[in-house]
């Protein structure tokens, strides 16, 4: 089995109790995280009847938000759609929001048109990407020109601070152990931190954006530097088929 398809048997294997462990574990804080994002990305598009593609969209709670912030900012959604390769967590993405066309796909292989999307986000998907540079690429032709590209992910700090010291003992030695607790599968909550450490800083994750051709235009952390939000437009695609 290889890497890629070993972390989407994890994810198949959580996905009934994965809503209530990532609300005891966040303590609901990721809600703030996203409607931010949210906000943001309505404000950097400028466009009305927005067609959005919610990647690695796992239960949909990303795609909840979307349609949640875009009544209160007053933006028009034309049609959004989710895909993740778990069918486990499209399973309960599709019970708790019929209405919503959901996809079985990887995020390198997207089975949606070039330039199709206004924007797309990806929300604690693009760390558990094994071929990283490929789905970027992608993402890069999906997007219309001056697309909006919004990730959230939990980031890597090379030279952390007190403070990120105390919240990285957190994320690694409490953050297990609870989702452990909750989900009965301390292993898949292991490897949390462990994919953490493993990934980008927010430096090289905005450089990977710029060499396939985004714009990164807005980059913030939150507590302490767990979590990172990453807005960047496609500027330079240009269809090759």
């Amino acid at each position: 089995m290889s890497k890629q398809q070993e972390i989407i048997t994890m994810f198949d294997d959580i996905a009934g109790s994965y809503d209530l462990t990532n609300r005891v574990m966040s303590c609901g804080i990721d809600i703030t995280w996203r409607k931010i994002a949210c906000k943001q990305a309505f404000k950097l598009s400028k466009n009305q009847g927005l067609e959005i593609a919610d990647i690695a969209c796992g239960t949909g709670d990303m795609i909840s938000h979307w349609q949640k912030n875009a009544q209160k900012e007053g933006v028009e959604i034309q049609s959004i759609i989710g895909l993740d390769p778990s069918e486990g967590m499209l399973s309960v993405a599709r019970k708790k929001m019929p209405e919503i066309n959901f996809i079985q796909c990887e995020a390198t292989e997207l089975p949606l048109e070039s330039e199709s999307k206004d924007i797309l986000s990806i929300a604690y998907g693009i760390r558990n990407v094994v071929e990283r540079k490929k789905a970027l690429n992608e993402f890069a032709r999906v997007l219309k020109k001056d697309g909006i590209l919004v990730i959230l992910e939990f980031t890597k700090c090379e030279n952390p601070s007190l403070i990120e010291q105390l919240m990285g003992f957190y994320t690694k030695k409490i953050l297990p152990f609870v989702g452990g607790i909750i989900s009965r599968n301390y292993r898949a909550y292991r490897y949390l931190p462990d994919s953490i450490e493993e990934f980008l800083t927010t430096d090289k994750l905005n450089t990977e954006l710029s060499e396939v051709g985004f714009k990164p235009l807005y980059t913030k952390a939150f507590s302490a530097g767990v979590c990172t939000l990453f807005i960047a437009k496609n500027y330079q695609y240009i269809n090759k088929s």
